[in-house]
């Protein structure tokens, strides 16, 4: 049994970490820092609560550090954490820049230790099944996708530390990570981004909306969030040379994840037959059109692949690399969005990646 400790308690611990490293085998959810309240505590009665990192770094039983904190703090606690000889998981994004990601990779590399990004949204049930519809050829050659995260919050939440602003705050480092991390796997390395950044509601805050058009050769990918968004668009579409599939939905977990401590669901990660995607591809000259059973989202696979690479069993589940390239990659998105230009991507740049994370 691996012991795993939590750094937060705020929603990305409360609804996201404490409920899956607790649904998974072989993982043991045994301490939380959580520095004032004992809202872990009344969740999770079999834990302990720290005060501070400090005192839970001084227990020897734990073997895997989750950071859940607020993004500015993300890279001090981490390294906190490879410095103390323990492992970590770091929410996204793992840092505000990718040169202090760059040094947590070294680090983690000197000390032999395992270093990961909670890139969770890869068991999105939208991503498993375009990765499907990808591999099976069902678009033929795509030559278009388009991601589009919108929500409709016309006034900032009073006190969220995403509204104010602070390093690492604002929807591009919130959303943007994800998508951006997505179109990556997907896709690999673009050649080059160009990008509109900025803040559509009133008043002061960071960013609320952006758009991203990556270019790739023959491929075209646009990654687009706003906080002003009442009418929905697709959340993805995808366009290729047999057909288009749309998905108007997002992924269920988030939003069960809310409810519970730990997935007892047999069901868990699927969607009625209402939300499906759709499909229309070429049928003699016309279109033909049905809908797709997704394949259905399950973030365990992220904290089961943690294990195992602990284990010493498989590679970790996303390597401490895919969170540099989502850094580099907006801070390329942003200098474009200031220059009003297309900003080349050089990856030749890219760091050495440490032995355990990849």
């Amino acid at each position: 049994m691996i012991r795993v400790g939590l750094v937060g308690f705020g929603m990305a611990g409360r609804v996201f970490h404490a409920p899956l490293i607790s649904s998974v085998e072989g993982l043991e959810l045994a301490a939380v820092v959580e520095r004032h309240a004992n809202q872990a505590a009344e969740r999770y009665p079999k834990i302990t609560t720290y005060r501070s990192l400090e005192a839970m770094l001084a227990d020897a039983s734990l073997q895997l550090i989750v950071v859940a904190t607020p993004n500015e703090s993300h890279v001090p606690c981490a390294r906190q954490i490879l410095e103390a000889g323990k492992n970590v998981v770091v929410d996204k994004p793992m840092g505000v820049t990718s040169a202090e990601i760059a040094q947590l990779m070294q680090l983690a590399a000197a000390r032999g230790l395992l270093l990961a990004p909670f890139h969770n949204r890869r068991w999105d049930d939208n991503f498993r099944t375009i990765q499907r519809l990808l591999q099976d050829g069902s678009l033929g050659r795509l030559v278009h996708m388009e991601s589009n995260w919108d929500r409709w919050r016309p006034e900032p939440r009073p006190g969220a530390w995403r509204e104010k602003l602070v390093p690492g705050a604002g929807i591009l480092f919130d959303l943007g990570s994800h998508l951006v991390d997505q179109a990556i796997e997907l896709f690999g390395l673009p050649e080059a981004v160009g990008a509109e950044v900025g803040r559509e509601r009133d008043g002061e805050g960071p960013d609320d909306s952006f758009t991203l058009r990556l270019r790739y050769p023959r491929l075209s990918v646009v990654l687009r969030s706003t906080c002003l968004g009442s009418l929905q668009r697709p959340f993805v579409h995808l366009r290729g040379t047999k057909g288009n599939y749309w998905k108007w939905t997002l992924d269920p977990q988030e939003a069960a994840l809310n409810q519970i401590t730990r997935i007892d669901d047999p069901k868990w990660g699927e969607e009625p037959p209402a939300d499906w995607g759709t499909l229309s591809v070429d049928a003699e000259g016309d279109s033909a059109s049905r809908s797709i059973e997704p394949i259905p989202g399950d973030y365990r696979f992220f904290y089961a692949g943690i294990r195992d690479a602990l284990l010493g069993k498989a590679p970790a589940p996303v390597p401490a690399l895919a969170a540099w390239r989502a850094a580099r990659l907006i801070e390329w998105a942003r200098g474009a969005s200031d220059e009003r230009r297309e900003v080349i991507c050089d990856w030749n740049e890219e760091p050495k990646q440490a032995a355990k994370s990849i």
